[in-house]
């Protein structure tokens, strides 16, 4: 067995291993920084209400509201396809 692990073909599969668990290591922390990427931005739903809240008070006129509300509407449909993706 010692002399296998000396040979050149053990350290070719030992180095392509190791290659593919760096490989794997890789890819999860990427998804992983990917997703709390996401996690990070509130919801169009939370942006919404904090805008309703800004109209409510007088902060923003109503035109100025209805141009935010319809953005966060094409995001908002965007977040509910892709959570029905998910699924």
């Amino acid at each position: 067995m010692a002399e296998f692990l000396g040979s050149p073909l053990a350290e070719v599969v030992i180095l392509l291993a190791l290659a593919a668990a760096l490989v794997a290591v890789g890819i999860y922390v990427i998804g992983r920084v990917r997703a709390d990427i996401h996690r990070k931005e509130p919801p169009a739903s939370e942006w919404l209400t904090n805008f309703k809240e800004l109209h409510a008070q007088g902060e923003l006129s109503d035109e100025e509201y209805r141009t935010i509300k319809a953005m966060l509407a094409e995001r908002f449909e965007q977040e509910i396809n892709s959570t029905d993706e998910r699924r």
